[in-house]
């Protein structure tokens, strides 16, 4: 049994509900039999909970920082909303995604980044408002984000796509969450990734594809070829088990002691994720 931490499955490069639902399908064939499906924007709320009831999987609501610019008070109001009156569907397993971007340009000046950190403080303080982790954006963002946690404080929770440096993972193992690695780590060039995925304490990560984007190496296509007009596929689910086979090889471990504790370590940081697949058995 396989989980994926993270997919936004209601994304566009998915197709049709159709199309959405048969690579859903081609992802349970190849055992990835849950997947965390999160929020981006108070307006995909509804969109990932219905997906979650239809496909047997579970999901996050949050404001993604990319959509951070656009969202105001009446989005916290809506969030805090929808986290209570969904407060006992046990789909519902963290707040996410959520965090803060520091590569995207538009989101660099004083005044975006002031409104960003303001909008992940409020989406901190609603997760603990109601019990919640946290499934956290991180991209060359860790310290701020890490300071917040630190003021704040919330349960837990997964830092996605880490790719941080190990001082900085320390930081998020030492609040209780796990660091998610997904296609990256199938990068022989990506020499940091690969070197944390090897060192990171046994219970202290999860995996995870972000499909549609983050594809692994098979199916990377270069800018120039894209350029020279190759639609790369999207990233899906169905790769997470070949993800993990390059995870284990760089850790020496099992296929299947790897998928137990991928989701042994992923039940703990979301707790409510492990309630729904014992209720599921």
């Amino acid at each position: 049994m396989w989980i994926d931490t993270h997919c936004h499955w209601d994304a566009a490069e998915f197709g049709e509900a159709e199309q959405a639902a048969a690579s859903r399908l081609a992802a349970r064939e190849q055992g990835v039999t849950c997947c965390v499906v999160p929020a981006v924007e108070t307006a995909n709320f509804q969109a990932v909970r219905a997906w979650a009831h239809q496909h047997d999987d579970v999901y996050a609501l949050g404001i993604h920082p990319l959509f951070a610019q656009d969202a105001g008070p009446a989005d916290l109001d809506r969030l805090d909303d929808a986290l209570s009156r969904w407060r006992d569907d046990p789909r519902l397993v963290a707040v996410g995604e959520i965090g803060l971007d520091g590569f995207v340009p538009a989101l660099q000046t004083p005044t975006a980044q002031t409104h960003g950190e303001w909008l992940y403080r409020a989406q901190l303080k609603l997760a603990r408002k109601h019990g919640l982790p946290v499934i956290l954006h991180v991209r060359k963002s860790a310290d701020r984000l890490l300071k917040h946690l630190r003021e704040v404080g919330v349960s837990g929770g997964i830092a996605h796509a880490f790719n941080g440096s190990q001082v900085q993972a320390d930081g998020f193992l030492a609040l209780n969450f796990c660091l998610g690695f997904g296609g990256t780590v199938t990068f022989e060039t990506a020499r940091r990734i690969r070197a944390l995925a090897e060192a990171v304490p046994i219970d202290g990560f999860v995996l995870e594809t972000d499909a549609p984007d983050i594809p692994p190496t098979w199916l990377y296509v270069t800018a120039e070829r894209r350029a020279a007009g190759e639609v790369p596929p999207p990233n899906s689910p169905a790769e997470l088990p070949r993800i993990a086979a390059v995870f284990a090889g760089l850790r020496a471990m099992s296929i299947e002691t790897l998928a137990l504790q991928n989701t042994v370590n992923a039940a703990r940081v979301l707790p409510r994720l492990g309630r729904y697949l014992s209720l599921r058995q």
